[in-house]
C-alpha cells in the first residue's frame, strides 16, 4: 500500500500523530484535571512530594501544554516547548516511581514509560508532519 505524500508527510504519518498526540492530551493533559482526586493527592505523598504547591504547578502545566499540543492554531515554538515539558514530567515520573521501590512505584514507573514511548512518537511525527521550519514560526 502506498501513501501519497504530501508537504504535510504522508496521511499515515498524520494519523499517527494525531492518534498519540490526542493520547498524549487525554492522559495527561486532560488527565491533570484529576489532579486534586484522593488518588492523585495518596500519589503524589507517596513519591514524596508533600505540598501541594507542585501537584498544582504540575497540573496547570500539564493542561496547558495538552492545548498547546492538540489546539492547530497554537505556533510551532509552543507545542515544542510543550513536548519539552511533557517529556520532564514524565521522565521525573519514571525516575519517581522506581525509585519508591515498592509494587505500586514499579507500575506506577512502567505507565510513565509506555506514555514517555507514546510521547516520543507523537513527537517524532510532529517533525515529520508539519515540523519543518519551526523556528521560522514564534
Amino acid at each position: 500500500m502506498t501513501t501519497a505524500t504530501t508537504n504535510k508527510g504522508t496521511k499515515t504519518q498524520r494519523i499517527v500523530y494525531w492518534i498519540t498526540t490526542s493520547i498524549i492530551f487525554l492522559f495527561d493533559g486532560l488527565g491533570a484535571l484529576g489532579s486534586n482526586t484522593k488518588i492523585a493527592i495518596d500519589g503524589m505523598h507517596h513519591a514524596g512530594f508533600m505540598s501541594d504547591a507542585f501537584r498544582w504547578e504540575l497540573g496547570i502545566g500539564k493542561v496547558l501544554g495538552g492545548f498547546f499540543l492538540i489546539l492547530p492554531f497554537v505556533s510551532k515554538r509552543l507545542k515544542e516547548w510543550a513536548y519539552v515539558g511533557f517529556g520532564i514530567s514524565t521522565i521525573t515520573a519514571c525516575v519517581v516511581n522506581f525509585a519508591a521501590g515498592d509494587e505500586m512505584g514499579k507500575q506506577g514507573g512502567i505507565m510513565a514509560l509506555a506514555v514517555f514511548g507514546i510521547l516520543v512518537t507523537s513527537y517524532i511525527m510532529f517533525h515529520k508532519t508539519y515540523g519543518k521550519g519551526i523556528y521560522q514560526q514564534a
